[in-house]
């Protein structure tokens, strides 16, 4: 396991990631999940931060318009949990592939993530503006192939494929600059390929109500309960490459940050207080927790925004 500790936003964090040339898939993560687990048993909450397959939905009512360098937040809704293992089920004669108990078998996220989750999803459609301070600071950072600047929306083709393979590009407004990145809550698919097929994409996006797939998620959340955040990098279709990865990457990063700045950290204080003040979340509020697990909402503290100081474990 590769990891690296620090400080973000007063909380104590560690960031782990696989090894360079390792496999993904359900596997490798449940694998790094667990010693994660095992060397930092006394974790608080996880989160699941990287890239996916965004899948836009015009037949929906609003219309999903989920576009590249936007992020997907899995949140569970009345009728689907908020991330489905959509290989984990049972072949039947009659009614073909079934999800095990509904799709309902992975483990949510934490509360006190899920409440921070809601805190920022309040000020939505706006949320968004909440996490770009995040993404401005290290906009023009460098990484192995560039910077995270947005590769810019004229880059950004949808193509619709119709049911015998022919594919044209899907004509979509441009987005005023103040509005290009939006946040989507809904249900994510999580399994084990790789997916470059309009056609089979289309399938699980209809049938689960998915809002985009990846590949990790579901071999973590029986280990450490995350909250699963992904920046959207391609569609899922033979268009698929890494050109907007690095943006996708940072997009999400900034989503967790914005997590983290509105969780009060622990502190010997607030483990030794019997009591925590509870009033009505707002926009700019911050998500604590006391001893017994009740959740809480502290209106009007500030954000801190310190990026993390590195070092190897």
């Amino acid at each position: 396991m590769c990891s690296q500790a620090g400080n973000i936003c007063g909380h104590n964090v560690v960031i782990a990631t696989l090894p360079a040339g390792q496999e993904y898939g359900k596997g490798s993560a449940a694998a790094i999940a667990s010693q994660v687990k095992r060397f930092f048993p006394n974790l608080w909450f996880g989160l699941l931060v990287g890239v996916a397959a965004g899948l836009p939905n015009f037949s929906r009512n609003p219309p999903l318009d989920i576009r590249l360098g936007d992020v997907l937040v899995g949140l569970p809704t009345n009728e689907s949990a908020g991330l489905v293992d959509y290989e984990l089920g049972k072949e039947t004669g009659q009614n073909g592939f079934q999800l095990l108990r509904s799709g309902f078998v992975l483990a949510n996220a934490e509360p006190i993530v899920r409440s921070a989750i809601g805190s920022i999803k309040l000020s939505a459609p706006n949320d968004a503006k909440i996490i770009l301070p995040y993404y401005k600071n290290v906009k023009h950072k460098m990484h192995s192939n560039g910077t995270f600047v947005d590769p810019g929306q004229e880059q950004d083709i949808l193509y619709q494929v119709d049911d015998e393979g022919n594919e044209r590009p899907v004509k979509r407004e441009r987005r005023p600059d103040d509005e290009r990145t939006r946040v989507w809550y809904g249900t994510i698919g999580s399994g084990d390929k790789l997916m470059k097929n309009a056609r089979i994409r289309n399938e699980l996006r209809d049938k689960y109500n998915f809002i985009g797939l990846e590949m990790e998620a579901a071999g973590t959340m029986n280990r450490i309960p995350v909250g699963v955040i992904r920046g959207v990098c391609d569609y899922g279709d033979e268009h698929k490459n890494k050109e907007w990865q690095p943006y996708a990457a940072v997009m999400a990063a900034a989503y967790a940050k914005a997590v983290l700045s509105q969780i009060v950290p622990k502190t010997v204080k607030q483990r030794d207080d019997e009591e925590v003040a509870v009033a009505s979340s707002s926009s700019n509020g911050r998500v604590t927790q006391s001893n017994s697990g009740e959740q809480a909402i502290q209106i009007g503290r500030s954000f801190s925004g310190r990026d993390v100081k590195q070092s190897r474990s």
